[in-house]
C-alpha cells in the first residue's frame, strides 16, 4: 500500500508512526543479527548477562522482561551454542547464575556492531543532532512508561 493512500487521520498519529518506524527498525536489526547468526531476544539476552553477570537466571528474566519459560529456550539455545555458562550461584546455590563465554562476548561485540549499523540505516533520514534529539525524546516517552 503506497505511503499517500487513504487514512491520513491514522497516519497522522504518532502512535502509527512509531509503530511503522519501529517495524522497520526491528526488521533491520532483525536482518544485521541473522547474518551473525543471532536472534533478536538471544542478543537482548546475551547483552543483559554482560552487563549483569554472573546474574540469577530469574533476576535475569526480570532485568529483561521475558517469561521464565521462554527465557530458558534462550539460554538453552545460548549454552549449546557455548555463548554462555549456568552453573550454581554461590551465594544460593538452589539459584543458577549466568555468565557470557569468551566466545559469547566475541559474538556480542560482533552482534552490537551490526545492530549499530542497523540502527545508523534507520536513523539516515535525520542529521547528528537530530537523531540525538530524537533518541532523547523516545527514552522520555519510555521513562513515563515506569
Amino acid at each position: 500500500m503506497a505511503e499517500d493512500a487513504p487514512l491520513p487521520a491514522i497516519r497522522s498519529l504518532p502512535s502509527w508512526l512509531l509503530g511503522r518506524a519501529a517495524a522497520r527498525g526491528r526488521a533491520l536489526v532483525a536482518e544485521a543479527l541473522a547474518a551473525e547468526g543471532m536472534k533478536m531476544w538471544h542478543h537482548v539476552v546475551l547483552s543483559a548477562v554482560r552487563d549483569l553477570g554472573p546474574v540469577a537466571q530469574a533476576d535475569l528474566g526480570r532485568g529483561v522482561r521475558l517469561d521464565p519459560k521462554d527465557l530458558v529456550g534462550v539460554l538453552n539455545d545460548l549454552q549449546a551454542a557455548g555463548l554462555v555458562v549456568r552453573e550454581p550461584d554461590p551465594g544460593d546455590r538452589r539459584k543458577n547464575a549466568v555468565s557470557l563465554t569468551g566466545e559469547g562476548a566475541r559474538l556480542l561485540a560482533r552482534c552490537e556492531k551490526a545492530a549499530r549499523a542497523a540502527n545508523d540505516e534507520l536513523l539516515g533520514p535525520l542529521t547528528a543532532a537530530e537523531r540525538t534529539r530524537f533518541v532523547e525524546m523516545l527514552t522520555r516517552i519510555h521513562a513515563a512508561d515506569g
